[in-house]
C-alpha cells in the first residue's frame, strides 16, 4: 500500500479514522495503527453469533491490515468467543464481522483488514 493512497502516512500509520463499514462506528483514531502485510484468513462477514456458530465458514485470504499492539488502542471493537486459538474482531456497536483477527498466542498483535472497514 502506497502512502499516496491517502491511508498510510510516511511513518506507516493510518492517516484517517477507521470505521465500521455497516454502521460507521469509529474503530480506530488516525495515527493509532501501523500498516502491515500478512496473509490471514477471515470468514465472510456475519453477525457475531452466526460467526461463532458456523463450523466451516466461507471466507477469504486478506493481506492488507492495520496492526494494533494494545487492545485498549481501539475506540470500539468487540471480540468473538475463542475459535481454536483465534478471536475475531467485530464492530462493538452492530456486531458485524469479522473485521479483524487476533491470535491468543500473540498477546500484542491485533489485525484489522483494510478491506473490511472504511476510512474517513
Amino acid at each position: 500500500m502506497e502512502s499516496d493512497s491517502g491511508l498510510v502516512s510516511s511513518e506507516g500509520n493510518n492517516m484517517k479514522a477507521v470505521l465500521c463499514q455497516r454502521c460507521g462506528s469509529k474503530v480506530l483514531l488516525p495515527g493509532s495503527a501501523r500498516y502491515c502485510r500478512k496473509e490471514l484468513f477471515l470468514p465472510s462477514m456475519k453477525k457475531k453469533n452466526a460467526l461463532v456458530a458456523d463450523n466451516s465458514p466461507g471466507g477469504e485470504m486478506l493481506t492488507d491490515h492495520w496492526l494494533v499492539d494494545d487492545m485498549y488502542t481501539f475506540e470500539n471493537v468487540g471480540f468473538t468467543k475463542d475459535v481454536g486459538n483465534i478471536k475475531y474482531l467485530v464492530c462493538a456497536d452492530c456486531e458485524i464481522g469479522p473485521i479483524g483477527w487476533h491470535c491468543l498466542e500473540d498477546r500484542k498483535s491485533f489485525y484489522v483488514a483494510l478491506e473490511r472497514v472504511k476510512h474517513e
